[in-house]
């Protein structure tokens, strides 16, 4: 990678030290171009004959979403953002009393009181899988759990609130033998380093593209594999996502497209597939060596700091760098990053609510560079964080 043309090829790397990723990137100036070109296009012929003009642009998304997950185009949905694809994808399922969903103690909010909804509902039951001894789901726990009444396994691949990196594959290889739905939500892990759906061996995935793949908000993404969607019903039905048969009934779109809507930001989704397209032509083996190495030197630097310390729980650990520094609020330290042009965010309780059971540690920093950000980057955030745990000096 030429580090150095990819930061000026992104204009916020001139003002600002970003280490903000997991929670929005920023733009290169050709997806920035790209939908810029398609909001001017929208401005001098209209919305609608815009996306007339760009369809074939438009239908490529979603092969190169496919392509970045090693799917196929059909089986990809595109959404206004991650939680609404996973939605749309938990929803679809029928549960009972007795069911039982199972998950893990880094499962992201959202989707936990979803979880909470439907057991409500239904009288479905939340078991929620215990961590083993690094940190991460316990697959061993997880085979044992596994019997007649589960009817989901619902797992985020990497949490919000850390740099933990779930067995994605392992988990996959188990309920595939098991014969149970496998829903990951790869929030955080896609554009970070290679997803391939047929390696994890997961039903149905769920991603943004605002994070790690650097594309605009407003955009997220649902792939379903084809096999699972004789036991999937969409819970949401209109003209995008079905046939009318011209009397009183309709057929399923093929594919994943029945899971869908038909209004969307074609400006976002351009935006989207320029970000994807970038990501695949820099290799995502390339992008997660980095990305992940950057976050191992950053954890190593803030935990030799004294009156630091890092949380990042897993045997494998990603960018995603969570800290506390001692004595000083989350948000204090956040802001005074900010005052110093470096981009961070705090974790929440009620974002990781099984993992605040657990442990208790939220709110915490969280820091999460990207294959854009230098060395030099990190040691600024560093030295920040160490001039706040100094002890105060006597007058």
């Amino acid at each position: 990678m030429d580090i150095a043309a990819l930061r000026e090829e992104t204009p916020g790397c001139a003002h600002r030290v970003h280490l903000n990723n997991a929670g929005a990137a920023l733009l290169s100036r050709r997806t920035l171009e790209t939908m810029t070109a398609h909001l001017e296009l929208e401005a001098r012929v209209g919305g609608y004959e815009a996306a007339t003009e760009r369809l074939e642009a438009i239908e490529a998304v979603y092969a190169t979403i496919a392509e970045l997950l090693n799917g196929r185009p059909e089986e990809v949905a595109l959404f206004d953002n991650a939680t609404h694809a996973w939605q749309a994808a938990f929803y679809s399922l029928a549960f009972r009393p007795g069911d039982r969903i199972l998950t893990g103690r880094s499962e992201y909010g959202s989707n936990v009181l979803s979880y909470l909804q439907v057991a409500q509902r239904t009288g479905a039951e939340i078991v929620v899988v215990p961590n083993d001894a690094h940190g991460q789901l316990d697959t061993a726990a997880l085979t044992a759990l596994l019997d007649e009444r589960v009817k989901l396994v619902g797992v985020s691949h990497i949490p919000t609130g850390g740099g933990l990196v779930n067995p994605a594959a392992e988990i996959g290889r188990i309920t595939r033998r098991a014969g149970v739905p496998f829903l990951l939500d790869a929030t955080q892990s896609a554009g970070q380093f290679p997803v391939d759906v047929q390696e994890i061996g997961c039903d149905m995935l769920t991603a943004t593209g605002r994070k790690f793949l650097r594309g605009p908000r407003g955009t997220g993404f649902l792939w379903v594999r084809t096999g699972i969607l004789d036991r999937l019903d969409p819970h949401v039905n209109e003209t995008a996502a079905s046939v009318w048969d011209g009397k009183r009934g309709f057929t399923w779109q093929p594919g994943a497209r029945r899971f869908a809507t038909w209004e969307m930001s074609y400006s976002n989704v351009l935006g989207l597939g320029s970000a994807v397209r970038q990501a695949l032509d820099l290799g995502l083996d390339a992008i997660g060596e980095r990305a992940v190495a950057l976050g191992a030197t950053l954890r190593e630097r803030l935990d030799a700091v004294p009156g630091v310390r890092t949380y990042d729980l897993g045997r494998e650990r990603c960018a995603i760098v969570t800290a506390k520094v001692d004595g000083v609020p989350a948000e204090e330290v956040k802001a005074v990053l900010a005052g110093r042009g470096i981009n961070v965010t705090t974790t929440a309780p009620e974002q990781s609510q099984f993992d605040t059971e657990d442990r208790g540690v939220h709110p915490l920093v969280r820091l999460s560079p990207h294959y854009y950000n230098t060395e030099e980057e990190l040691d600024r955030a560093v030295r920040v964080l160490a001039g706040l745990a100094r002890p105060a000096q006597p007058r």
